[in-house]
């Protein structure tokens, strides 16, 4: 019977590895392979290369965490492992069914949350620690994401743009006995470095989403009591994750998600950049938390910050009837040049393969705060206020179901 459990544990935690390779992948390089700098098979290998790198370095922290650190490790018998791995992988499904960026590692730890309860064994003063984290996060990349929005991101979005070739980045002579790398002809200085920057920043997304994201594949398996070693548990997870990325990943490359296809290839690398880091550093201190909430909030904060840009701070915090409330949209982003200066393509045009508006000869200045912006600022909503509370509805409510579910399951198998 033990067995039987081991390898129904090994296998759902493959499903969930699987899953979870699957949509990071698209995540971590969909601008790359969309704007034809590298193509999926390749985006396949760096991202279980850096995957692998991000679970074996700071990725152990978190595993340490959710495998001994809430509950002891002895609490994870074989049929309480596999409850854990099932109430994560629904969390997959309830998010894919809904369309919402669910945690998974929420929804993890909500698992772990109902089986500490059911045992009395719940570390409640870490458990303070990571609920405090969870919401403090957020908040972080919401203020970084409005701060860039309202005061950098227009002079970024002026003087950096990014080119979606017709011909891949890196080409190969093959006229010779062995085929010699080149880059595409028509990529200039500036074409090159922002080429470098999608696929490093690509790059480095993997490594994030394999440190917070490997131990919700495995966790419950590992430790001394558990059916695998650590090493062995992030070999497990990494290859899940490849086998993802190889498969169900080349559909969301080219979807990317529905969370980043409306921004700017210069907007997704900002989200990337600051989601990444906070969840590297929290993945450093073991604290298992959400790269899709992160990321999520970032957007939210930059198009609340690029359509705030129309009114000072004096008539934000004072709004009146000329001065509407703000809304978060992703309109913001996308129609944040002058109208005889249009912005660089959005990941959504890459996949529907739009090309787009010409650059203008001149580039026009950045509006002062409190002008009036392009008259269309508003009109691309992607998170409304009504999508924002779904959002975080959706959040709150699948590690808390998680928890209400699990808890009598366990009482009922302890």
């Amino acid at each position: 019977m033990v067995a039987l459990l081991t390898v129904v544990g090994i296998a759902v935690a493959v499903f969930v590895g699987f899953n979870i390779g699957g949509s990071s992948t698209g995540v971590a390089f969909g601008p790359a392979v969309g704007s034809r700098l590298i193509r999926k098979p390749t985006a396949g290998v760096l991202f279980v290369g850096f995957g692998f790198l991000g679970a074996w370095t700071v990725g152990r922290e978190v595993i340490a965490t959710m495998s001994s650190s809430i509950v002891p490790t002895a609490q994870f018998t074989p049929i309480a492992s596999v409850t854990v791995l099932f109430f994560t992988g629904a969390s997959l499904l309830i998010s894919n069914l809904y369309g919402v960026p669910a945690s998974t590692s929420m929804t993890a730890v909500g698992a772990i949350v109902g089986l500490g309860l059911a045992s009395g064994t719940l570390n409640r003063a870490l458990m303070f620690v990571i609920v405090s984290a969870w919401i403090v996060a957020p908040l972080i990349c919401l203020c970084i994401g409005v701060i860039v929005g309202r005061y950098i991101y227009p002079y970024l979005d002026r003087y950096i743009a990014f080119t979606t070739f017709d011909l891949y980045f890196i080409q190969l002579d093959r006229s010779g006995a062995v085929p010699r790398p080149y880059i595409n002809p028509n990529a200039s200085v500036q074409d090159t470095v922002g080429s470098l920057s999608v696929v490093i920043i690509g790059c480095y997304m993997a490594f994030s989403a394999g440190a917070s994201n490997a131990a919700n594949a495995i966790a419950p398996l590992v430790g001394p009591g558990g059916s695998l070693t650590v090493n062995q548990g992030v070999l497990l997870a990494v290859g899940a994750f490849g086998l993802g990325s190889f498969t169900i990943a080349r559909r969301t490359l080219e979807t990317v998600g529905d969370d980043i296809t409306e921004l700017p290839i210069l907007a997704s690398l900002i989200v990337s950049l600051v989601g990444g880091t906070v969840i590297t550093i929290l993945s450093s201190a073991g604290i298992p938390a959400s790269l899709a909430v992160s990321t999520t909030s970032t957007i939210i904060g930059l198009g609340w910050g690029r359509a705030s840009r129309v009114a000072t701070l004096t008539e934000l915090v004072t709004p009146s009837p000329d001065r509407p409330d703000v809304a978060v949209s992703t309109g913001a982003l996308v129609t944040s040049r002058a109208e005889d200066a249009p912005a660089g393509p959005t990941i959504g045009d890459i996949a529907r393969e739009e090309k787009p508006a010409e650059k203008p000869d001149e580039t026009p200045d950045v509006p002062d705060i409190g002008a009036e912006g392009p008259a269309d600022i508003d009109e691309r909503s992607l998170f409304d206020p009504a999508a924002a509370k779904r959002i975080v509805t959706m959040w709150v409510l699948t590690p808390s179901l998680a928890i209400v579910a699990s808890y009598p399951v366990f009482v009922f198998l302890l």
